[in-house]
């Protein structure tokens, strides 16, 4: 075999140094793809999100889902009215708050036609969803309401009721959550008035029962922590949504916990999925929207909170889990609606129950 000549070795090296180029081009393409991934920003209640749903979501359109999580409406509307949207795509309030940022045009209108699974959406949802009937700028998520859990190995011959906050053999080992309209719904509710009642008499009832029965025996009013007290063992009772009881239990531990929603009735609510006005991936987020009620997703949104079918009746054929409380037990709850003008009167009240001893 001859040696290579010096044209050959120049050829050689160009034709090296070409491959090397191609590569470092194709490896830059990849990374600049990698980095502009699109995202899809969510905000969403603590204890609400299925990672199996979000993954599956992400995989199929290429998508990183960013969640970022709110404890109360308060919190969520609050940190939109400063931030215009904060950059958020998809937004969970619920009714009354879909009501109120609809009606300060913070909420993009929804395109219902490019949602085939919108169909699934139960009468019962679209009956109570009286703020937007028509799914204009929101589509219900979920129906529930809060409820009471009880532990069972420490409590016992217990009220089965909202008065059981007024039980003085349980004080320091009880909690409300940090929540203007479900605890002062509790209370009216109990009085047998209305949860959305503009009645100053009514209203100023509700508050003295509150200050001078239940709550002297709470430990506070918590929002975020009254699961996470409930399975210490810090409080034997809690206000608080079952997804986030159970969710802090090991499952071995469920049978001692009794977890009811109390017959007096109460505030039900009704989460929506809504698009901040603004929203930068507004196409993005119409699917994300379809595809969460596309029955066999919305499933796996039931079984991992073991919620009832209150919204997507047909997802309830492919599931496989045994909700912690059924539909039926919502008949005697109450919607909560936007109150308006008559909001300050509530909001005087819950200033006095929680920051005057």
């Amino acid at each position: 075999m001859s040696r290579p000549t010096t044209k050959h070795v120049i050829i050689i090296l160009l034709t090296i140094f070409s491959m090397i180029a191609l590569l470092g081009c194709q490896k830059s393409e990849t990374n600049d793809s990698k980095s502009s991934s699109k995202k899809l920003y969510v905000y969403n209640w603590s204890y609400y999100t299925p990672d199996s749903v979000i993954a599956s979501f992400e995989e199929e359109f290429g998508v990183d889902v960013i969640l970022d999580y709110f404890a109360s409406n308060e919190e969520m509307f609050t940190k939109l009215m400063a931030s215009s949207g904060a950059g958020y795509d998809v937004i969970f309030p619920s009714g009354d708050y879909v009501s109120i940022m609809k009606n300060l045009d913070m909420l993009e209108k929804i395109d219902t036609t490019k949602m085939d699974n919108l169909q699934y959406i139960s009468p019962l949802a679209l009956e109570k969803a009286t703020y937007d009937p028509e799914m204009e700028y929101s589509v219900p998520y979920y129906l529930g309401a809060s409820g009471i859990a009880v532990n069972k190995e420490m409590v016992s011959d217990y009220e089965k009721s909202w008065n059981i906050f007024a039980d003085e053999r349980y004080k320091d080992r009880m909690v409300m959550m940090d929540d203007m309209r479900e605890v002062i719904g509790d209370a009216l509710a109990y009085l047998g008035y209305s949860v959305n009642t503009t009645n100053p008499a009514e209203l100023e009832e509700a508050r003295i029962l509150i200050n001078t029965e239940w709550k002297p025996n709470l430990v506070k009013f918590d929002a975020e922590g009254f699961a996470k007290g409930f399975a210490s063992g810090e409080y034997w009772i809690a206000h608080g949504y079952a997804e986030a009881i159970f969710e802090e239990l090991q499952e071995s531990q469920w049978d001692n916990v009794d977890f009811f929603l109390p017959s007096d009735g109460g505030p039900m609510y009704i989460d929506s999925m809504c698009i901040p006005k603004g929203a930068r991936n507004y196409d993005l987020a119409l699917e994300f929207i379809n595809y969460i009620h596309k029955p066999e997703n919305y499933a796996q949104f039931l079984d991992r909170f073991h919620f009832p079918s209150s919204v997507n009746m047909e997802a309830e054929q492919y599931r496989t889990t045994t909700p912690f409380y059924t539909v039926d037990m919502l008949t005697s709850y109450e919607l909560k609606d936007d109150l308006g003008a008559s909001l300050e009167m509530y909001n005087k009240a819950w200033e006095s129950i929680r920051y005057v001893d």
